[in-house]
């Protein structure tokens, strides 16, 4: 089965007084929808966008694993478990809270800072209690999946150009997201913000109708 979300359906959210603009894809906040609260053990993918400037001051998490990629500009990170870090495209940025974990996310850059965030759930057993972590991989390789074992997860990062195919991972589910580009899956066009969630199908492929830019989560 393949369920679309378009960009344009989410949520909206965050603070647009304080520069603050966010795009749910799930129930979240205010957003409470019950028959859209998860994918697998995905709970939240938030479209990010902070003037230069905005950010959101300490808060806590606990239980979930987040892994944020910039689209553009550069993200500013400070984290309870001694971590300082500007977090640029390309980057992959996990933070395990496991236990409980406090951080401070800030655009302090010149220009529009642009990220997707997504929360996973760990699997019971997975970690949802440990110590928190905190991994930041500079400049992922193409095709290099980041596993997030404490959710059996798997996150990879495409970057096709105009033409090129890209073959799904053979997951029981995968969550895909566009970030960039003019796609086509299984017939069905898909732009910037749009997702899909897959369960079930084998031997699918993303037909790239301009460079674009792909998150595909590989879930169980």
């Amino acid at each position: 089965m393949i369920d679309v979300r378009r960009g344009a359906d989410r949520y909206e959210g965050g603070d647009p007084d304080a520069g603050i603009t966010t795009a749910h894809a799930f129930s979240f906040g205010r957003h409470y929808d019950p028959d859209n609260l998860r994918f697998g053990p995905v709970m939240a993918c938030n479209e990010e966008r902070l003037a230069p400037g905005a950010g959101f001051d300490e808060h806590p998490h606990s239980h979930t694993e987040i892994v944020t990629w910039v689209v553009e500009g550069e993200l500013t990170h400070k984290g309870s478990t001694g971590e300082s870090s500007v977090v640029r495209p390309g980057d992959v940025q996990h933070l395990a809270a496991g236990s409980g974990a406090r951080h401070i996310e800030r655009n302090d850059g010149a220009v529009p800072l642009r990220f997707v965030q997504t929360w996973l759930a760990p699997s019971a057993g997975g970690g949802e209690g440990g110590e928190p972590a905190y991994t930041l991989v500079r400049q992922i390789a193409e095709g290099t999946p980041y596993e997030i074992p404490a959710a059996g997860a798997a996150l990879h990062v495409r970057r096709p150009g105009a033409g090129e195919r890209v073959a799904l991972p053979a997951a029981e589910r995968i969550y895909l997201h566009v970030v960039r580009g003019d796609l086509r899956l299984d017939g069905e066009e898909l732009g910037p913000g749009d997702a899909a969630r897959i369960t079930g199908e084998q031997g699918l492929e993303i037909v790239a109708g301009s460079p674009g830019e792909l998150l595909i989560w590989e879930l169980p």
